[in-house]
């Protein structure tokens, strides 16, 4: 098993299409690609997962540490034929000056070797001293091969191929020509999710035809192979009788879900029921509900329209039902989404309206406080509130909320509700705009199952109460 980790000089070089293309050409072969994207990133990893057939597991040094990075990449690559990588933003950008959170530190932890995608627009001689600056900075991070992208044509990549061979001893595995076709839509927050895009399939494909006929797979397998191989990982326990049901709206409007953390959900013993909020007409009975993120405004008319599901899950709510909803769910249990001059009635759960914006309201990296309010709080050994990281993706913003309202966390970093307070409770409900992932410091999904399972056996208690 080989892995490889795709990087660029900087962002928006086409680092995800030519990903998503590598992806689809390895499992055309019949190998066992396994993708794995750096960083709180839910779309890409979406167009990757349904490349390589296989989920896309995010690394993420900001909620992990070094060792459950590794451990969790170990882990997801076992049994496999290769693991790819891709990096966001360029090789050396993140968050701390040291560097010691970005894609080169990424690529040492894991022992990959770096296939660096070049744009190589209005570039010709000074490509070599671009490479030879992202090879230099960093000594100990292996540059295996580069990918020259947006190539303007033959007579373009014949000069980069030669300023490269002269100045460079690094391989050119290949070059992909400028063609808008790969291009996959982008919109407010990156690119079009595959959930959304009908014609998905074919794009992939697309892309896919292009890779295969202009990138040497042979040479990149070489240089994966070449990486040192990876231990095997810490033993999982085994997963307990699954003696609970939670619902997860999962559709063109809500896509965004770490596979880790629904399988997670799962190890805590739930059984998932996967939900179409457009189309499914009936709640089926569930112990609790989960609505993850996406892109609720886009879909707007068709979740307004189901009016028979909307009703269920605001009286199921209403009824004490435990629920969790993260930014996209949160505005689908508001009053009414307004977007593009157009307003749609939504479920009426949270006592506001949303209402979408023309620039980010909150987006990047967050860090909460619990409050002590919230259904299922992250607390200490001695049941102190702690913080935790997480992170906000949005351009809509929640208005004329009833004053007074209960809030799970308080906002150190980032935006959340109100710039103070993310986290509404109501009821058995917890309804933010940060995304929280399960990880070591925050096994979040656990704290809600036993939260969904406490429930229930309450209202069973009530039940047999009733009947003495």
């Amino acid at each position: 098993m080989g892995h490889v980790y795709i990087s660029a000089a900087h962002k928006s070089s086409g680092k995800t299409t030519v990903s998503i293309g590598l992806c689809a050409a390895l499992a055309r072969r019949g190998l066992d690609v396994r993708p794995f994207k750096r960083g709180p990133d839910y779309i890409d990893p979406l167009w990757l997962g349904r490349a390589a057939g296989s989920p896309c597991h995010n690394l993420d040094f900001h909620v992990q540490s070094a060792d459950e990075i590794r451990d969790a990449f170990d882990h997801r690559s076992q049994g496999g034929d290769i693991s790819l990588i891709e990096g966001n933003k360029g090789l050396y950008d993140g968050m701390d000056l040291e560097g010691v959170d970005c894609n080169a530190a990424l690529a040492k932890l894991l022992r990959a070797p770096v296939i660096l995608v070049i744009d190589c627009q209005g570039m010709t001689r000074g490509v070599a001293p671009l490479v030879l600056g992202n090879q230099a900075f960093d000594p100990e991070v292996e540059i295996g091969g580069i990918i020259l992208n947006k190539v303007g044509g033959p007579r373009h990549e014949e000069k980069l191929r030669a300023v490269l061979a002269h100045y460079t001893e690094i391989p050119v595995l290949g070059a992909v020509h400028k063609n808008v076709g790969l291009e996959i839509k982008e919109r407010h927050l990156g690119l079009m999710p595959s959930n959304e895009d009908p014609m998905a399939r074919a794009q992939i494909e697309a892309i896919a035809d292009a890779i295969e006929a202009c990138v040497d797979l042979d040479q990149l397998l070489t240089i994966a192979n070449q990486a040192p191989a990876s231990p095997a990982p810490s033993p999982r326990p085994t997963p307990p009788t699954k003696d609970l049901r939670i619902a997860v709206a999962r559709d063109a409007a809500f896509g965004f879900y770490y596979p880790g953390d629904l399988e997670a959900l799962e190890a805590a013993g739930a059984a998932l029921v996967f939900l179409d909020m457009t189309r499914d007409q009936k709640l089926p009975p569930v112990d609790g509900l989960f609505l993850g993120g996406g892109f609720p405004e886009t879909q707007a008319a068709a979740l307004s329209a189901n009016h028979a599901i909307r009703t269920q899950v605001r009286e199921a709510l209403e009824g004490g039902l435990p629920a969790y909803a993260e930014c996209g769910g949160l505005m689908y249990l508001s009053r009414s989404v307004e977007w593009q001059g157009e307003t749609h009635e939504m479920v009426g759960f949270i006592p506001g309206r949303t209402v979408m914006g023309a620039r980010p309201q909150g987006r990047g990296y967050t860090r909460l406080k619990e409050t002590g309010a919230g259904p299922w709080p992250l607390c200490d050994e001695t049941g102190q509130p702690m913080a935790f990281p997480a992170h906000e993706f949005h351009y809509s913003r929640l208005i004329d909320c009833d004053p007074g309202l209960t809030y799970a966390w308080q906002v150190l970093r980032g935006h959340g509700i109100d710039g103070q307070n993310d986290g509404i409770v109501i009821n058995n409900v917890l309804a933010g705009y940060g995304h929280m992932r399960h990880v070591a410091d925050n096994p979040w999904t656990e704290r809600f199952v036993a939260f969904v399972r406490a429930q229930r056996q309450d209202r069973r208690n009530l039940v047999a109460g009733g009947t003495r």
